[in-house]
């Protein structure tokens, strides 16, 4: 997330970190919503056992009916129905069958500006008229985000991560720190969130926790330390989800601040099925990020959480030429990518046309999206 009044994105690339070696996965049974208790009734007279609502039949006797609002299984032809269960393994994200998998997605804006820009509409177009694979749900912490009202955004996370769960989409829960930039500023937050987003969803399978973005203006040991710090936090209530940590720099492997991915080579998080997080914005970052994303591809897990078009705010003319050429190499080693923003913010970063989430639409076609809308949906479908 860049750095203007109203936070749109990333600021820079930078990944980093060991490559975590492939490890065994207990199955998991996929919650896409969860009970209220295992046995509840429902309106209607239907009883909820189990998750699975049975109604009485005229006989008394008692019939199976889908679950309200929930199914059993990801959806058919879905990419958790694809891939599984994810992994780390090697310098690689690879699906439940072991084969490298490159997930292609969005990354929602601040959730307390655009909530209403994730609705079932828009997440219907996203899924099926877009073929996204994962969404990225940004919590922001400062910014009149969480610290506010922990309660609430954990709430509306936790909403976002069930209607995306129910398309069978991979989700991103990203711990949206900006500024500060030290995540250690928000440590006893970010256990608290994390914490209470594994109780919710920590059984099921198409979770990736970011815990900490955009670090800026700390050191690199300094985020290490945090991340081992949160990683335990989310292993207690998930122990196989993969964590995806931020870098210096605004997650650009330090070369924002004068360094580069070599100094978590050198120092990399004590954790397994782990990811590095680097960040791009085409407009500002050309060469020099693009041979370093390169790079430490080649040593690293990397996961590209965040990236545009424009400018590293987000802002101005699209480049399309340096964007593809970052896409094509993400395409090359199966790098995972998510783009900033799916919201109807101002920017030119911002995929939807100004008020069109406040319209209800139109979410499929290209009718309400900005010229870098058009542009990444027509990459990604």
């Amino acid at each position: 997330m860049s750095r203007s009044a109203l936070p749109t994105s990333a600021q820079t690339p930078d990944p980093a970190a060991p490559a975590a070696g492939s490890h065994a996965r207990r199955p998991r049974r996929l919650r896409l919503v969860a009970a209220a208790s295992a046995v509840a009734l429902l309106a209607g007279g239907a009883v909820a056992v189990g998750g699975t609502a049975l109604a009485g039949d005229d006989t008394g006797q008692s019939v199976p009916e889908a679950p309200a609002g929930a199914a059993a299984a990801a959806p058919a032809a879905s990419p958790l129905a694809e891939h599984g269960a994810l992994e780390v393994c090697g310098i690689r994200l690879c699906g439940e069958d072991g084969q490298e998998v490159q997930l292609r997605g969005m990354s929602s804006h601040g959730t307390q500006w655009f909530e209403h820009c994730l609705t079932d509409g828009s997440l219907d177009a996203l899924a099926d008229d877009w073929g996204a694979d994962v969404l990225r749900v940004s919590t922001y912490v400062q910014e009149g985000g969480y610290e506010t009202d922990p309660q609430r955004f954990t709430d509306i996370a936790s909403r976002v991560i069930d209607q995306a769960t129910e398309r069978g989409m991979y989700v991103v829960v990203d711990w949206h720190q900006l500024s500060p930039g030290d995540p250690n500023a928000n440590t006893e937050r970010a256990k608290k969130f994390f914490t209470d987003i594994t109780d919710r969803h920590g059984d099921q399978d198409n979770i990736l926790y970011e815990i900490a973005n955009e670090p800026n203006g700390v050191s690199w040991s300094s985020i290490k330390s945090y991340a081992e710090e949160v990683i335990p936090v989310v292993r207690a209530g998930d122990p196989d989800a993969v964590v995806l940590v931020g870098t210096r720099a605004w997650s650009s492997f330090g070369l924002s601040e004068g360094a580069d991915e070599q100094e978590i080579v050198n120092n990399p998080v004590n954790a397994d099925n782990i990811m590095y997080v680097f960040h791009f914005y085409a407009a500002s970052h050309g060469d020099y990020y693009l041979n370093a994303l390169d790079r430490a591809s080649d040593r690293l897990p990397v996961f590209v959480t965040e990236f545009g078009t424009q400018d590293y705010s987000g802002e101005g003319a699209n480049d399309f030429t340096m964007s593809q050429r970052y896409l094509d190499l993400m395409a090359e080693k199966n790098i995972s990518w998510v783009n900033w923003n799916f919201s109807d913010d101002w920017r030119s970063g911002a995929v939807f046309d100004v008020g069109v989430c406040a319209a209800g639409g139109p979410w499929a076609g290209t009718a309400g999206l900005k010229e870098a809308g058009v542009w990444i949906r027509d990459r990604m479908s």
